[in-house]
């Protein structure tokens, strides 16, 4: 029997590179059988970008998931009373009037009932008739512009998700291939810090309980770099990948914008921790602003909890023939988002 064929293109816009990785999937084998990225110049050049990426690379769908951020992204986890699925998609308009800043009307929402797994959770545990309802509400304008965008280069979304739950998408997917036995009932914190601002999503087994965006990134790591060693910003985003002799000047630049972030993430923790009277167990580091040499290990002291970076791609087959390994590999831990956007085609 011919095994089923599909395929799907996770788009992840960023601030400074689109990223593209297409997923495709046959029968239960998942594998890279696209990928691009480029360098946006600037705000108005992101659609020549988008362009670039689709049109320079070797694809074999045209079908794409992309994903919104920020401030007009409203994340909130809530407690019901249990409800069937027609009737909680009837009550959370009302009740997101009660949690999001914005008109309902001028949202897109969206919800999901969560998977209970609060066991050695205190504060998260239920009564027998409640459940945790995750709710998401994004403003209409910020959907109808991302869409806009891409549909400009004649292409349109057909699924539209949200940074931090495509990082826990892609997360599963590590795990799931992963040759080693995880244990599910750790509480893993996913920390991609991105070029201007870090997105958290605090995982036990496959269930978000916690997620928050920070306004800070790469960018301030550079521009920390640029100021103390007196260089122009391009020459400090490649003293920051590779500092070589200027290692030391290059750790005493960037350890204040390394503690204002951790300090930030802290913040985070102590939150999901006394919610839940429960630890973060670990740390995993993604995103372009992962790749700092002393990131990891600075992180760590700061958590004190096991701090590690890792590549999304690690565990998934490549094709060869249609995708650059070598540069693939390069830029694996950037790769988060779109690899758990192209990893919806497992739950289609």
């Amino acid at each position: 029997m011919l095994k089923k064929v599909r395929s799907l293109i996770g788009l992840d816009i960023g601030t400074n590179c689109v990223k593209a990785v297409e997923l495709t999937q046959a029968g239960s084998d998942l594998v890279i059988t696209g990928y691009g990225q480029s360098e946006i110049l600037s705000e108005g050049s992101k659609a020549d970008a988008i362009l670039d990426v689709l049109h320079s690379n070797a694809f074999r769908t045209r079908r794409l998931a992309t994903a919104v951020s920020g401030k007009s992204v409203i994340v909130r986890y809530l407690t019901m009373i249990q409800m069937s699925e027609e009737d909680l998609q009837n009550a959370i308009k009302f009740e997101a009037d009660k949690y999001i800043p914005f008109d309902v009307e001028e949202v897109v929402l969206d919800c999901q009932r969560l998977e209970e797994r609060a066991e050695g959770m205190a504060s998260g545990a239920l009564n027998e008739n409640e459940m945790r309802v995750l709710l998401v509400a994004v403003k209409r304008t910020l959907v109808d512009d991302h869409v806009a965008l891409i549909q400009g280069i004649g292409l349109t979304p057909e699924i539209i998700d949200v940074d931090s739950f495509a990082l826990g998408n892609a997360f599963e997917v590590r795990s799931l291939l992963s040759p080693g036995v995880e244990q599910d009932d750790k509480a893993v914190a996913l920390i991609d810090i991105g070029a201007n601002k870090t997105n958290i999503n605090i995982l036990r087994g496959t269930t978000s309980f916690f997620t928050r965006e920070i306004y800070l990134g790469g960018d301030d790591f550079t521009t920390a770099i640029a100021k103390r060693l007196g260089v122009e910003a391009h020459q400090a985003e490649l003293l920051k990948r590779d500092p070589g002799e200027n290692f030391e000047q290059l750790r005493q630049a960037v350890m204040p914008a390394i503690d204002d972030l951790g300090n930030e993430i802290h913040l985070s923790f102590d939150y999901f921790e006394n919610q839940f009277d429960r630890e973060v167990d670990e740390v995993y580091l993604s995103g372009g602003g992962s790749r700092l040499p002393i990131l990891e290990e600075a992180f760590e002291k700061i958590f004190e909890k096991r701090t590690r970076s890792w590549d999304p791609t690690e565990n998934l087959k490549i094709n060869s023939e249609s995708v650059d390994v070598g540069k693939l590999k390069a830029n694996g831990p950037q790769l988060a988002v779109a690899v758990g956007l192209a990893s919806r085609i497992r739950k289609e």
